[in-house]
């Protein structure tokens, strides 16, 4: 029994040398290709494309105590946030837009006031007919963030705030199925006709504030009110028109098929102009046409210079 296992220790020793002999020789052991597993290949998914953008924007003014011209010491802040999520896969594409803006500014001796407020989502679902045509579905979000007010001076010389619009008030709710007619990547117009939309008014008291009571075109005692459009068109456009320059600008009409004489439109712009990767000037322009807020033509612009970051 000795004798067998010294046998068994010699050849086990004798394995061990010519295993390490083997190793030594830079001998390489090759499994058959049967037994090799092939190499994973990871496809990237293109369907999706995906692009976040925020940044804020600063105005300053200030004026020594014996500037003649005359002026207000001031600054302005203004914050942004935007995102973009489209699919396209054949003939099928899903888009979905974020646009986020608030922005304060602070006149000395007074409080600060709200000088800019937007919180727009869009989500719109497409199906390629023809290279240029396609059917799409849509619907629309547009708010505001915070409570706006309007400024008046009392008898006493004291300044009074009356608050005329706020978080869902008014809020623009918009549904609707169309053709897209787009001849060019950087340009589409859309034809809905039959498109709803929802008016909301949350606080039913902000009617007592609101210039000649209109209320944005809710009954009194009301949140929603609810219109069918005759026809809406969208138009929409974003290239840069120059070197570092970009233009982009939102159109839309409603018409309201019960009164085709009071048809709303707005145009929402924004030229940038690009310093270098992280610095731009902006000039941006809101102009609205809505017998149900005034029966005259508002509009809105500014100017800045801003920090911008991509992702």
């Amino acid at each position: 029994m000795q004798k067998s296992s010294i046998t068994l220790l010699c050849i086990l020793l004798l394995l061990l040398k010519s295993l390490l002999l083997f190793a030594q020789n830079d001998s390489i052991f090759v499994l058959p290709d049967t037994l090799l597993i092939p190499p994973i290949e990871v496809v990237k998914d293109t369907s999706w494309k995906k692009k976040t953008e925020f940044g804020a924007n600063l105005n300053q003014g200030s004026f020594s105590s014996n500037w003649t011209g005359g002026g207000v010491n001031s600054i302005a802040l203004g914050l942004f946030f935007n995102s973009v999520f489209e699919y396209k896969k054949d003939r099928n594409s899903w888009r979905n837009e974020l646009q986020s803006q608030y922005g304060i500014v602070k006149n000395r001796g007074q409080a600060s006031r709200k000088n800019l407020d937007r919180l727009f989502f869009d989500t719109k679902y497409g199906r390629q007919l023809t290279d240029t045509w396609s059917f799409v579905g849509n619907l629309n979000l547009l708010t505001q963030f915070a409570p706006g007010y309007i400024y008046e001076e009392g008898i006493d010389g004291d300044i009074i705030a009356r608050k005329v619009s706020g978080f869902f008030a008014p809020a623009y709710i918009t549904e609707a199925l169309g053709l897209e007619y787009r001849p060019v990547p950087y340009f589409f117009i859309t034809f809905s006709p039959g498109a709803v939309r929802q008016t909301i008014v949350a606080d039913k008291r902000l009617y007592l504030n609101t210039p000649e009571q209109k209320n944005y075109g809710v009954p009194i005692g009301r949140t929603v009110r609810s219109e069918l459009a005759l026809i809406q068109i969208v138009a929409n456009f974003k290239r840069d028109i120059a070197t570092n320059v970009n233009l982009n600008f939102r159109y839309s009409l409603f018409a309201n098929y019960r009164n085709l004489g009071a048809i709303d439109n707005r145009l929402d712009a924004v030229l940038t102009a690009k310093v270098n990767k992280y610095i731009n000037v902006n000039l941006g322009a809101i102009v609205i046409y809505d017998e149900d807020q005034s029966e005259k033509i508002q509009y809105a612009q500014s100017l800045s210079v801003g920090f911008l970051y991509k992702l």
